[in-house]
């Protein structure tokens, strides 16, 4: 399995480009990683080496993914985290700790954090819902990623109109994090509720304007019609 691991990474490494590592820096404040290519390739680099696994058992295939994720290369975090969500069919309660420990060990940027949470645990959460209760928890948390991966763990469920009541929770236990990344992420959850349920997150707003952060406020709003976001935004 470790010449997996290392044909993978030549393969990357290979089909590097330094115009798109500089390009993809741009979109990181804090120092990043990365390789150097475009995200449709490494999907599909990540895809043939996928296939490739003579062993497609969860034991093994997390295992290598915790590979990938101790390299600390944004590409790398993005195989991972696709390898662990095609074994999404048999995802079990005993994998919650293997998922928390790589948002609390590894993650250090958004994009790694919002591409392991929307979908993998995302879909893991949707399977279990009592793990709900671990993501308040996350929203407790001191780190900065766990805080926003509490909130954009539930962003693909809320637009389908589930776990509204835990979603305002985790709104309330982070509404006034100085951190905008996690505004942005609380934000994001709120807007994505927003789809399934205009007038409850409108109204949610509405109660908090004045002491939400106006960032988290505009992501909140940002689907709704026009004359709902003059109310929104008025003082």
């Amino acid at each position: 399995m470790d010449t997996i691991i290392e044909d993978l990474r030549f393969e990357l490494k290979h089909n590097a480009d330094e115009k798109t590592r500089i390009s993809g820096e741009r979109f990181f404040r804090e120092e990043v990683k990365i390789h150097g290519l475009k995200s449709a390739l490494v999907s599909s680099i990540g895809r043939e080496y996928f296939k490739k696994l003579p062993e497609k058992n969860k034991e093994t295939v997390f295992g290598l993914c915790e590979e990938l994720w101790k390299s600390g290369y944004l590409e790398e975090s993005f195989i991972a985290c696709n390898w662990a969500y095609c074994l999404r069919k048999e995802f079990t309660p005993d994998d919650f700790p293997v998922f928390e420990g790589w948002v609390s060990k590894y993650v250090s940027n958004w994009a790694s954090c919002d591409t392991l949470c929307n979908h993998s645990i995302g879909t893991f959460v949707e399977m279990y819902p009592s793990f709900v209760s671990d993501l308040k928890k996350w929203a407790r948390s001191e780190k900065r990623w766990v805080k926003r991966a509490s909130a954009v763990t539930l962003i693909i469920p809320a637009r389908s109109g589930k776990f509204l009541g835990d979603i305002f929770e985790i709104a309330d236990i982070l509404h006034s994090d100085p951190d905008d990344m996690v505004q942005k992420g609380y934000g994001w959850m709120l807007k994505a509720a927003s789809e399934a349920h205009q007038q409850k997150v409108f109204r949610y707003v509405m109660r908090r304007k004045k002491s939400m952060p106006r960032t988290s406020l505009r992501y909140a709003i940002e689907k709704m019609p026009s004359e709902l976001k003059a109310q929104a935004m008025s003082r």
